[in-house]
C-alpha cells in the first residue's frame, strides 16, 4: 500500500508503514504539558470529527480541553503509522460497555488499541488481534485513599495494603488500581465487572499475577500484565489476553511531530 498523501502524514520510518509483530505491544506515551506549539495544536484541531469537536468545546477548563485534543491526535496519528488511513479518516465504534474499537471496514489489519489519560500523560497501546487494556494514573492525586481500596478491592489486596508501612501504601494502591483498570478495559466490560472478584499478586521478582474467585469466569493462564513507571508522578499498567509470550515496545511521542524510544522502568 502507498503511504497516505495528506497534510496529516503521521510519524513513520521514512515513508513506510510500521510493522507490528504479533507478539509485541506498542506503547505510545504523550505528555500534553510538553506540547504547546500553536501551529501543531491547530493541526490537531483539524483532525477532530464534528462530534469530537463538540465534546472538546464542552470542557470548562483549558487544561482538560488541551488533554482531550492531544488524546485524539495521539490515537489518530498512531493508528495511521500502521494502516493506510489518514489520521482524520479514522472512525470508531463502541461495544455495549463503551470500549472503543476501530470501525469495521477501515483496514484489513486486525489492529486493536486502547487509550488512557490522566493529568499530564496520555497513553495509546496498539497490538494485533489480542484483547488489550492500558491505564495511567497521576500518583499525586488527593483522592487516593485506603477507604477506596476497602470498597472496591478484593479482601486479599486490602489485607496486603494494610500490612505495608503507611509510607508504602499509596504506591501499592496505584499498582493495584492501574492493573485492575487495565484488566477490565481489556475484558471490554468496564466497571460492570466488579473489582473485588479478582486479585493481583505482586512480587518484585516476577511479573504481576492474577487470580479469580468463583464469580469471575476467567483463566489466569490467558493473561499477561506489566507495571510501568512512566515518570516520577505517573504509573501505568498493561493487560493483554494472549497465550504467547508478549513483549513491549515503548515510545515517547509528540503527535504529528516526532517520536523517540522511551526507556521506562518496569516495576
Amino acid at each position: 500500500m502507498k503511504p497516505v498523501a495528506s497534510p496529516f502524514v503521521p510519524i513513520r520510518e521514512g515513508n513506510a508503514l510500521a510493522e507490528l509483530p504479533t507478539d509485541v505491544i506498542d506503547l505510545w506515551f504523550a505528555f500534553p504539558d510538553e506540547i504547546s506549539d500553536e501551529r501543531l495544536l491547530s493541526r490537531y484541531e483539524q483532525l477532530l470529527t464534528d462530534e469530537e469537536r463538540t465534546q472538546w468545546r464542552r470542557f470548562y477548563f483549558a487544561r482538560h480541553r488541551h488533554q482531550y485534543l492531544v488524546t485524539r491526535a495521539l490515537v489518530r496519528s498512531t493508528l495511521s503509522c500502521y494502516a493506510d488511513v489518514a489520521p482524520p479518516d479514522w472512525r470508531f465504534s463502541r461495544n455495549a460497555y463503551g470500549k472503543p474499537e476501530i470501525m469495521p471496514g477501515l483496514t484489513e489489519l486486525p489492529i486493536r488499541f486502547n487509550l488512557s489519560h490522566t493529568d499530564g500523560l496520555v497513553l495509546c497501546g496498539v497490538v494485533l488481534r489480542h484483547d488489550l487494556g492500558v491505564d495511567v494514573e497521576y500518583r499525586e492525586r488527593k483522592n487516593a485513599a485506603l477507604n477506596i481500596a476497602e470498597h472496591y478491592f478484593s479482601a486479599r489486596e486490602v489485607d496486603d495494603l494494610l500490612k505495608l508501612p503507611a509510607s508504602e501504601q499509596k504506591n501499592r494502591f496505584f499498582d493495584y488500581w492501574t492493573l485492575k483498570e487495565a484488566y477490565i478495559k481489556a475484558r471490554g466490560m468496564g466497571l460492570s465487572l466488579p473489582l473485588d472478584q479478582f486479585s493481583f499478586h505482586l512480587d518484585g521478582n516476577r511479573p504481576p499475577g492474577i487470580s479469580f474467585d468463583e464469580r469471575c469466569a476467567d483463566d489466569p493462564r490467558h493473561w499477561q500484565f506489566w507495571r510501568i513507571k512512566a515518570s516520577e508522578q505517573h504509573v501505568a499498567a498493561v493487560a493483554v489476553k494472549s497465550s504467547a509470550n508478549m513483549g513491549l515496545s515503548m515510545k515517547k511521542v509528540v503527535p504529528l511531530s516526532g517520536a523517540t524510544a522511551f526507556d521506562c522502568e518496569l516495576l
